[in-house]
């Protein structure tokens, strides 16, 4: 019997993050319908849609995907802004290796160093977060 997880992604990205990076997002999170080999990234390492909301979700409230850009504050040279991204989805166990591909995606363009993230099981309250770090990502368990 498989084990399901809620996962959840929550960060700010850089507002100079590359194109190519945004649209293998958004076509993660079903936003747009040309697959990543379009892109000019390998069709091997996004094998499927892993964010895209389920509209049968068993999680409360549903799976939710958003993606858009954000003003975030201002300076002497005007607005500042970044791409908010936040995504809930319901994953089974068998699909958790997966998460590489999105926290490898993004986390060169992650603003700040801290969460980003967490998965847990759904009848769980324990949860596994993600934090981005210089650049790059762990995983640490929370207590």
């Amino acid at each position: 019997m498989s084990l399901h997880y809620e996962v959840v992604f929550s960060c700010f990205l850089d507002d100079e993050t590359p194109p190519d990076v945004l649209d293998a997002l958004r076509w993660h999170l079903g936003l747009r319908d040309e697959p990543p080999a379009t892109l000019g990234l390998d069709a091997k390492d996004h094998p499927y849609r892993l964010l895209s909301p389920d509209p049968d979700s068993y999680l409360p409230g549903g799976d939710v995907a958003s993606l858009r850009r954000q003003r975030v504050g201002f300076t002497a040279a005007g607005d500042v802004f970044q791409w908010g991204l936040h995504s809930r989805n319901y994953w089974l166990d068998d699909d958790l290796g997966e998460l590489v591909i999105i926290l490898d995606l993004i986390a060169p363009h992650v603003v700040e160093d801290g969460y980003g993230g967490h998965f847990r099981e759904v009848y769980d309250a324990d949860l596994t977060v993600f934090e981005f770090r210089d650049g790059s990502y762990v995983r640490t368990p929370a207590h």
